[in-house]
């Protein structure tokens, strides 16, 4: 029987965990030092102990950059196989994680089948269920009804889930005083806010922490704080509402490490370009460099359609600049539930953030494929191109929807490619623009 009940509990005495070992062979770490960062909060390792088909993964400190793709049923998408398919994309497509935000009926079947078979690990936002799942209006729901959606979701085999307890009095009374252009954005924040709201009550999220994290540590489940106070616009980032939930997640953060409990930090999804390096400085400050999770952050407010690249281009930077998770974004934000093509284009644009970040950021072995694709490129090898790029699909589509004459260039440059121009130059040949190749 072991003699732990979490990752954190492990590393804290000195126990490398199954867990641990993989994660150090994926990210080539000493895994002594890994479990240093495990004890120390620095990085988590979600992996609830009823989720056996769990591939695990790091998030923090010193690891690759992971993404997070979102999907799940609504009231007006009901579609179980389509989610299914989603999550066959998320991953065929190397994400790290799939949250199930589900919010409609009974979620569990779907959730349950979900688990069973990703290796991805798995999230869930228990506010979102809360109403189905207990068959009560919000008005209706008790502290203790909250508890049981997360036990709930916790004995299923959910790795980690978001829990909106810094929104308690004193952030929402930061929150009403500093008017806001788009008030709140977050979905559970904003329930939360109107049960406290309606009830009188403090949030039961922040006044049940302890239970809450008790529950959490029996299955090994990661918190993951939300900020439902989150900005929803460019015009409301670095507010007030913002900082001073910050501020509580710190404090939270804490709190659940002395409970041996792990810790992931959510972070802004609308925000300037010029904020975001010192926001993700701020955050890992406040919350005592905990790993950092962010939607985006979405850099402009008027592109609905492209949203999956004013994402991206927030995410970059945030990761660059110390954020060690990124929520995907598709081009139907806020628009409509993404479709499949939707999903495939938010995770493709997702890892392209997350990997350029690696490469700035200097992780080990993240520029290793960028060196082979340009190899491939000096000898004009496409196969190799192909198999190396993010969307190999995408790039054999391309080049050969306009096939050029000559195999060893493409339709843009043909003969007058400058890779082959100077290849032939090296090689002692003769560059001949209007003599036909011989075959």
């Amino acid at each position: 029987m072991k003699d732990y009940c979490t990752q954190m509990e492990a590393a804290k005495k000195g126990i490398i965990t199954p867990e641990m070992e993989i994660v150090s062979a994926k990210e080539e770490i000493n895994v002594d030092k890994l479990m240093e960062l495990v004890a120390c909060g620095q990085v988590a390792i979600p992996a609830n102990i009823y989720h056996n088909s769990l591939s695990p993964e790091g998030i923090g400190t010193g690891l690759k950059t992971k993404i997070n793709v979102n999907l799940g049923i609504s009231g007006d998408c009901k579609d179980y196989d389509m989610e299914m398919q989603k999550v066959d994309l998320a991953i065929k497509y190397g994400a790290e994680s799939i949250m199930d935000l589900s919010n409609y009926g009974k979620t569990n079947v779907f959730r349950q089948e979900l688990i069973k078979k990703s290796p991805a690990m798995i999230g869930t936002v228990p506010m979102y269920d809360a109403i189905g799942y207990l068959e009560k209006d919000l008005l209706e729901i008790t502290a203790k009804d909250f508890l049981r959606v997360i036990e709930a979701h916790a004995k299923e085999g959910v790795d980690f889930m978001t829990i909106h307890a810094g929104i308690n009095r004193r952030t929402v009374e930061a929150f009403k005083r500093d008017r806001r252009r788009m008030n709140i954005v977050s979905r559970g924040g904003s329930l939360l806010f109107a049960w406290m709201e309606m009830t009188g009550n403090e949030n039961p999220f922040y006044e049940y922490y302890d239970d809450v994290l008790e529950i959490l540590r029996r299955y090994d489940v990661t918190i993951s704080l939300g900020d439902a106070l989150r900005p929803g616009c460019i015009d409301d980032s670095s507010d007030a509402g913002q900082l001073c939930e910050l501020i509580e997640l710190g404090n939270l953060t804490k709190w659940a490490w002395e409970h041996d409990v792990q810790v992931m930090v959510e972070g802004p999804g609308h925000m300037a370009l010029d904020e975001i390096a010192s926001n993700m400085k701020m955050e890992k400050r406040l919350c005592h460099n905990a790993p950092f999770y962010v939607l985006g952050p979405l850099v402009t407010d008027i592109a609905p359609g492209y949203d999956h690249i004013t994402a991206a281009i927030g995410g970059a930077v945030a990761a660059a600049s110390g954020a060690d998770f990124l929520c995907y974004v598709t081009p139907a934000e806020h628009l409509r539930l993404p479709d499949l093509a939707d999903v495939k284009e938010g995770i493709i644009a997702t890892k392209i953030a997350a990997h350029a970040a690696d490469i700035a950021k200097g992780v080990k072995g993240a520029r290793e494929a960028d060196n082979r694709m340009s190899e491939a490129r000096h000898k004009v090898d496409w196969e190799e191109m192909f198999s190396i790029a993010i969307d190999e699909e995408k790039a054999r589509a391309y080049y050969e929807s306009t096939p050029p004459s000559d195999r060893h260039t493409c339709s843009m440059c043909g003969k007058m490619c400058a890779v082959r121009t100077t290849n032939m130059i090296l090689e002692g040949k003769k560059v001949e623009l209007l003599k036909l190749d011989e075959k």
